[in-house]
């Protein structure tokens, strides 16, 4: 039996990739999802991932290039499109996520995802059959 597909937001990886020990839990957790789930992701997740780890993080970008290739052999790649921004655009105006956010949306409906982990979106709510999944509740 083959595990769900699941859409990982890119809050996931940072605790994951973490050296905070305020993060410790949620880094077990995180691990966890990578082996319960057929995980997703989408060059969105790379681009603010990365984009954090350089601000927030001040991680070098050699580790940052070495976590993205971690990324990428935990999960598949979606490339963001002209029909997601327009289903994105569609997500926005229909349930008043942010566009970011409903960029994720789409691209986790495109991917056929069972669920969206994320901590920052509704915990439960579906969208089109997608369920929404607050992991660290």
């Amino acid at each position: 039996m083959s595990a769900d597909r699941a859409f990982i937001d890119t809050n996931i990886f940072i605790y994951l990739y973490s050296d905070n020990a305020d993060d410790l839990k949620k880094r077990h957790l995180a691990y966890k999802v990578m082996e319960q789930y057929d995980c997703q992701i989408s060059t969105q997740v790379i681009n603010e991932f990365s984009n954090i780890c350089i601000k927030k993080l001040k991680i070098t970008i050699n580790q940052i290039q070495g976590f993205i290739i971690q990324m990428c052999s935990y999960c598949d790649l979606a490339y963001i499109d002209e029909d997601t921004i327009d289903k994105a655009l569609g997500i926005h105006a229909k349930y008043g996520y942010a566009y970011y956010d409903s960029l994720m949306v789409a691209s986790a409906l495109e991917r056929g995802c069972i669920y969206l982990l994320s901590e920052d979106l509704a915990d439960g709510q579906v969208i089109e059959g997608l369920t929404i999944k607050n992991i660290f509740l």
